[in-house]
């Protein structure tokens, strides 16, 4: 695996290290030591798996506070996304910054999102499938969502949802208070 860092502290693009040959190719896509040698969060306690029916659907952006933050590692399996996270963690130097990046079956590029990181994405194709390996378990009384045209955040989508759960629709301006409770 390559592993490359971003603008955003601890967040990192990671590229599959291909060996091929006439019968295609294999590629490790995990390793928890390469992972724990980058200072990244090796926990998995849980797969998910993201089925999205059009193009245009968003998801997110999700986050679970202390104690229950998670770490995530995404990868697109089917389709495109465009994924995004934002950093939340108040002492980071990158605090409140955002990023995004393409991630697609044919690129087969993953994003590690760390602890404190909120994270969602728009499908760029129907059809798309996305997979999640976790370092927590989900706590319903833990997760937290911003609203994905949230002004404090200012994030430059490729294009407007056409698609989304009502309740990342019509959730309030971000409050750094989110982060406390």
């Amino acid at each position: 695996m390559i592993f490359h860092e971003t603008k955003l502290q601890n967040a990192c693009i990671i590229e599959l290290e291909e060996l091929r040959d006439d019968r295609g190719f294999f590629a490790r896509s995990w390793c928890t030591k390469e992972f724990a040698h980058h200072g990244l969060n090796p926990h998995v306690v849980q797969c998910n798996i993201s089925y999205n029916k059009k193009e245009k659907t968003l998801r997110g952006m999700h986050y679970q506070i202390a104690p229950c933050a998670e770490a995530k590692l995404v990868r697109c399996t089917r389709g495109a996304i465009y994924d995004v996270i934002i950093d939340l963690r108040c002492e980071s130097a990158t605090f409140m910054q955002w990023m995004g990046v393409e991630l697609t079956e044919h690129n087969r590029k993953m994003l590690f999102v760390p602890e404190e990181f909120a994270h969602g994405f728009l499908t760029l194709a129907n059809d798309t499938e996305v997979f999640y390996q976790m370092s927590e378990f989900y706590s319903p009384g833990h997760a937290r969502s911003i609203r994905w045209n949230d002004p404090q955040f200012n994030i430059s989508w490729p294009a407007h949802p056409l698609v989304m759960s009502g309740k990342d629709r019509c959730l309030p301006d971000f409050r750094i208070e989110n982060l406390l409770a």
